[in-house]
């Protein structure tokens, strides 16, 4: 008798947590399979499902923003010149948007800057038409006046 409740706890012990693992797939695959439709639905999903990755349930979706970059008239990042000059062009117009000496936001730190042939084209977002106008007086400053083509955009708020 010793025997049989020793192995009875042993059978519980294994089946619990594989029901309950199967059991918990099943849930979620009915969840997918069969979307809440009403405001009650969606609260009784909630109340009984994970918390959700916010990143994986609203995905990215940039392409609109970004048709642009499939004109090949409009440099991107992959057609930076690989000669010395334009890398060092590059390195000094981020070295001074980036400097302390100023007070861009974090937006206009991060425009793109492209060097091929000694040509520099301004890109991104910056958050204010006065940062727009110094990364370009920058830029112009170490390039040469005629070899800069400012594409930088004023950020609009929605």
């Amino acid at each position: 008798m010793n025997l049989s409740h020793q192995k009875l706890g042993f059978a519980s012990a294994l089946f619990l947590p594989l029901s309950l693992l199967l059991g918990g797939c099943h849930q979620r695959s009915a969840m997918a399979e069969n979307p809440p439709t009403t405001a009650s639905d969606t609260a009784a999903t909630t109340a009984m499902a994970p918390t959700p990755n916010f990143a994986a349930t609203n995905d990215a979706d940039n392409s609109g923003r970004n048709v642009r970059d499939r004109n090949n008239n409009n440099p991107t990042a992959g057609d930076q010149g690989n000669s010395d000059a334009d890398r060092e062009i590059t390195q000094k117009i981020r070295q001074s948007i980036v400097s302390g000496t100023n007070d861009f936001s974090m937006t206009a730190k991060n425009v793109k800057i492209i060097t091929t042939n000694g040509k520099v084209t301004l890109r991104g977002p910056v958050q204010t038409e006065a940062e727009k106008t110094s990364i370009a007086s920058i830029a112009k400053g170490i390039a040469g006046e005629g070899s800069v083509d400012d594409q930088l955009e004023v950020k609009t708020n929605p």
